[in-house]
């Protein structure tokens, strides 16, 4: 049986509730990928073309620095990995997550969070930073999850 670990960015607290109820269902550790520097709500403005988070989407080599790194990523056989979707894809900062450990032979499976948008190519583009892990795209989890349902999709991932 593989270690699991629930690894998740959150910004508003959507993400961090998927993923607590994913880390339950999947019997995973769960870890959060915080900011050395927090998302204040102007950071966050998408429409204000000068914002944090706006100009960290718009540069690709943006890495916004993470407060804390996770000591035993060794552990780990399976990471699900969330994040809300920004401009189409993942935060910045999921690069840097990535980007900060070996995932050599691992499986790190995707969810997302997003007021209307989907997954899109995000499993390609992040493949591109871990190409020696399998990426798997795995779903959407807004609105109302329940525990049976997100435990029934982690079987039918037979990880």
């Amino acid at each position: 049986m593989s270690k699991k670990l629930v690894a998740y960015f959150s910004a508003s607290g959507v993400t961090k509730k998927a993923a607590e109820l994913l880390a339950a269902a999947a019997e995973a550790d769960l870890f959060e990928i915080r900011p050395e520097v927090p998302y204040t709500k102007a950071d966050l403005n998408w429409m204000d073309k000068k914002s944090r988070s706006t100009l960290e989407m718009n540069d690709p080599a943006s890495r916004p620095a993470i407060a804390e790194k996770l000591s035993d990523m060794d552990a780990y056989d399976v990471i699900f990995l969330g994040f809300p979707i920004w401009w189409y894809t993942a935060p910045s900062i999921i690069k840097t997550f990535l980007e900060s450990y070996n995932f050599a032979g691992k499986k790190i499976v995707l969810f997302a969070t997003s007021g209307s948008s989907g997954l899109g190519e995000t499993d390609r583009e992040l493949q591109k930073l871990c190409p020696d892990a399998k990426i798997i795209s795995g779903k959407m989890l807004n609105g109302s999850q329940t525990r049976e349902g997100l435990e029934a999709w982690v079987r039918e991932l037979n990880l």
